[in-house]
């Protein structure tokens, strides 16, 4: 199974959880792809049969700046995506209002596009966590499950 991993990053953490979802994701034995900063034809000439974003937030609830551009890219031409799996790994900072704000605009739009979300959605607080990698290990490996369940 051909696993995208998209990540929009602030600060740089987003993209490290990111390049660790990719290599627990090829251990258990998928096609993991990630790469920061990837446009839409890139993407659909990988031709994912999953998707996984990780994303940082940003502003007012925003993504960052390094994701947002291939959101409107597809938020515009919609690919026929309906029915693939996908999930989101969010960061942010619970004292914010729009605590873990971009990771629910991805979901938004893969509820738009007609993706499945195969396991909730995985908020990470940056005022409790200092190893979000280790910490997402446990729902890294539920989303494994769900995809070869």
């Amino acid at each position: 199974m051909k696993v995208a991993i998209l990540s929009g990053s602030v600060y740089g953490t987003a993209e490290e959880v990111a390049r660790h979802a990719e290599r627990h994701l090829k251990a258990a034995g998928l096609d993991a792809w990630h790469k920061a900063n990837v446009s839409l034809e890139e993407l659909l000439a990988f031709a994912p049969d999953a998707f996984l974003t990780v994303t940082s937030t940003t502003g007012m609830g925003e993504l960052p700046d390094n994701l947002l551009p291939l959101y409107s890219e597809i938020r515009d031409r919609l690919p026929a995506w309906s029915g693939k799996p996908a999930a989101v790994l969010a960061l942010g900072d619970s004292s914010y209002d729009t605590f873990c704000g971009g990771g629910e605009l991805m979901r938004e739009l893969y509820a738009e596009l007609g993706l499945r979300e195969v396991v909730e959605m995985l908020r990470l607080d940056s005022s409790e966590t200092v190893t979000p990698e280790t910490d997402a290990e446990p729902w890294l490996q539920a989303f494994v499950a769900a995809l070869k369940a």
